[in-house]
């Protein structure tokens, strides 16, 4: 068996891994950049109304024989590992007759996404990749591992083929809700693993001052607890760990959850998976309508959806009223201007930035200083820190470790044992 990662070897995002034998050929995960290639943020504008041999000489797609629509093709099988764009982006540049095997968690949040920002149904095939349910054609034999991780439903895989056993961690931590899987892992170790591809993200970062979600859970009660006005949670709808910290923080408090109607959308889906994700009718959660959303619903043929969901309408005079008890979702600033506007006795209110600090920038800052605003950090990572990658390797005790979807590749001789670190199209013989 061989092993190439065409994307993903010394950077973050992005990811793109291929498998092969003689017979058969598998990419594993397909990932939109998060950085170009002076590793500024990647905007993703630069693809449009490109060809894919536009895009494979700006070294955004890579070459890779036998992927692309239009192309006789050779590869067997794609594997997503979750639902973040660095992971599965670039899937609709691929031949649609390959079979995609994802959960169906994750095939939950690429559908509910695209409805939002009005994109095309995909066309892909495929496949469900269930925990621990191998999954074989050609010479490869596949068993998908349910991990904890920001991105809900995501998965681990072990890829087994000529003999070998090669195990891709996709991105994992050991400190959130579903921390047991962690546990059970390094409990009970695979063996044999002739190659461990491992992510290191947090590698480089610093400590995190919440160690868990359940400390951000009791930060943001305590910040509910005292609150005189609204108080706003920035975060991502598809981290669903962080919700369920939000609404356990608004129970014991008695706040509402604000939400809008792309997480409604979101956490309605993901219940009907796990019966313990919040749902939109459940008590003390919100839903503030926002035209841009309720016009692609609308749009996509689900006003049925909106009809359902005014029952649990909120609107900005009852926000005003009541703002002392509001925890306002606000992912972007898509609603958040709009209430700094409209609420009253906003000066003093608190921002929780409950996500990674890199997208928070200097010009948001300085308008939260000019409105009175007071930001404040709480977030626990959706990547395994240095502690947990150690306990990892050491259990697993691959003959090889290769990192992935890390700028500290560089670092993990001196931090792991058995390291190999590759390049982007370099070749390795399991």
């Amino acid at each position: 068996m061989k092993l190439i990662i065409h994307r993903g070897a010394r950077e973050i995002g992005g990811n793109c891994v291929e498998l092969r034998t003689d017979n058969s050929r598998i990419l594993v995960d397909f990932g939109m950049p998060l950085v170009d290639r002076e590793r500024e943020r990647f905007d993703s504008r630069v693809m449009q109304g490109k060809s894919v041999a536009q895009l494979q000489e700006l070294g955004i797609l890579p070459s890779i024989e036998g992927l692309y629509r239009g192309t006789r093709r050779s590869i067997d099988a794609i594997l997503i590992s979750h639902a973040h764009m660095d992971h599965y982006g670039l899937l609709d540049y691929a031949d649609p007759e390959i079979p995609v095997y994802l959960s169906r968690g994750a095939r939950e949040l690429v559908e509910i996404t695209d409805l939002f920002v009005r994109r095309k149904t995909r066309d892909w095939t495929t496949r469900p990749a269930e925990p621990r349910k191998p999954i074989t054609f050609g010479d490869f034999k596949i068993t998908p591992y349910l991990v904890d991780h920001s991105a809900f439903d995501a998965r681990a895989f072990l890829i087994e083929a000529d003999g070998r056993r090669v195990f891709y961690s996709g991105d994992f931590r050991g400190h959130g809700r579903k921390s047991v899987l962690f546990r059970r892992m390094i409990d009970h170790p695979l063996k044999n693993i002739d190659c461990l591809l491992m992510e290191g993200t947090m590698l480089g970062r610093g400590n995190q001052v919440y160690k868990n979600e359940e400390e951000v859970e009791k930060r943001i009660t305590e910040i509910l607890a005292e609150s005189k006005t609204i108080t706003f949670l920035f975060t991502s709808s598809q981290n669903i760990d962080r919700l369920v910290s939000a609404y356990r923080a608004c129970l014991k408090t008695d706040s509402i959850l604000a939400i809008d109607l792309y997480t409604a959308l979101i956490l309605d889906k993901l219940n009907a998976i796990s019966r313990g994700i919040p749902r939109s009718d459940w008590k003390n959660i919100r839903i503030k309508f926002l035209k841009r959303h309720a016009d692609a619903l609308a749009e996509a043929g689900q006003k049925e959806l909106l009809y359902r969901y005014n029952e649990r309408k909120i609107k900005l005079d009852e926000i005003d009223e009541k703002k002392d008890r509001i925890l306002m979702l606000a992912r972007d600033n898509s609603v958040f201007p709009l209430l700094l506007k409209r609420v009253t006795g906003i000066r003093g209110a608190r921002i929780l930035y409950s996500m990674w600090e890199g997208y928070l920038t200097e010009r948001f800052r300085g308008f939260c200083r000019e409105k009175g605003l007071v930001l404040e950090s709480v977030h626990t990572g959706g990547h395994a820190g240095l502690e947990y990658l150690r306990e990892f390797a050491a259990a697993l005790k691959p003959a090889r470790l290769v990192p992935i979807h890390t700028f500290g590749g560089d670092t993990y001789p001196a931090l792991f044992e058995n390291v190999m670190i590759l390049k982007d199209g370099e070749v390795l013989e399991i």
